[in-house]
């Protein structure tokens, strides 16, 4: 869910913490904005964060509490961290007045971390880390990865099978509502709601499209995944099954040598704006070390044997 480009500039930051500043990329001849914070040395690794649908890359640079930013946390922690606006959003919803299909904006965002780069240091190479369809455009890009650079991804807010009453509620093109995307309001800081205002976005036409279709996709999407993937599922997450026997099978079906799910207490869907958020994000940080420690860390992947 959005935020409006003048807000853009000032986004909040922990005391002492490294700058977070608005950066735009060239993603095959589509402009993507985006938020960057860089650590005081050259990074160890780069952490490319995914909004979901109808928000935008301020979704990781949480404004009602400092301590929710994703962004800040990894550069004080020695990582560059990239919140990209997907296309559709931000700089390039003018360009992309329908928006694009999930699949076609994972090429973007490649070409767009292509164009990031040639200018700038990324260290061992790249966490992709998404929320929701961002995790969808997350896994779909993973899928197609070519050449060496991708450590791992870092999904929460999607699973492969639909809650109970998720399908229905989609299907019938109701508004999405605010108890499934949130949850219990007791699980936010205060001010996040006020704030959010400027964060929400109506879901671009053709993403929205495609949300029904992510379960029937998902296992020719998995089966390809090579990088490292971490699951993260959120107590309050209404959308997807969590339940083990579902989680398990949907591992299964991921190309990866290396997946594994885990359980956020205390946290609604929108996990990276609530109080649990600081949390999420060390795991989120811990993930990427073990990435980081693996034998052949970025290069290219062998599929795992079913």
């Amino acid at each position: 869910m959005p935020l409006h480009e003048s807000s853009v500039a000032a986004p909040a930051t922990a005391p002492g913490s490294n700058p977070v500043r608005a950066i735009t990329l060239d993603g095959r001849g589509v402009t993507l904005s985006g938020l960057l914070s860089e650590p005081a040395s050259p990074p160890r690794a780069l952490v490319v964060a995914l909004h979901g649908g109808g928000m935008r890359a301020g979704y990781f640079d949480g404004r009602a509490d400092p301590a929710t930013s994703l962004l800040a946390l990894a550069s004080s922690c020695g990582y560059a961290a990239l919140a990209l606006d997907r296309p559709g959003y931000g700089r390039s919803a003018a360009q992309l007045p329908t928006g694009m299909g999930l699949s076609e904006q994972a090429d973007v965002v490649r070409a767009a971390l292509d164009d990031y780069r040639a200018n700038h240091p990324c260290g061992a190479g790249i966490l992709l880390v998404g929320h929701s369809l961002g995790g969808v455009v997350a896994l779909h890009a993973s899928s197609r990865w070519t050449g060496d650079g991708l450590l791992g991804l870092d999904v929460s807010g999607i699973g492969d099978q639909w809650a109970p009453d998720a399908e229905q509620l989609v299907g019938q093109g109701s508004r999405l509502s605010h108890r499934m995307h949130w949850g219990p309001l007791a699980l936010y800081p205060p001010g996040t709601f006020r704030l959010a205002d400027a964060l929400i976005t109506p879901i671009p036409e053709q993403e929205s499209r495609e949300i029904l279709d992510w379960p029937r996709l998902y296992p020719q999407v998995a089966r390809d995944v090579r990088a490292p993937v971490r699951f993260t599922f959120a107590e309050h997450e209404l959308w997807w099954r969590s339940d083990p026997e579902t989680v398990r099978a949907m591992l299964e079906r991921l190309g990866s040598p290396l997946s594994c799910s885990v359980r956020l207490a205390d946290a609604g869907h929108n996990i990276s704006l609530g109080r649990t958020a600081r949390t999420y994000h060390l795991r989120a940080l811990a993930f990427l070390e073990q990435c980081l420690s693996l034998p052949g860390a970025g290069e290219p992947r062998a599929a795992k044997h079913h």
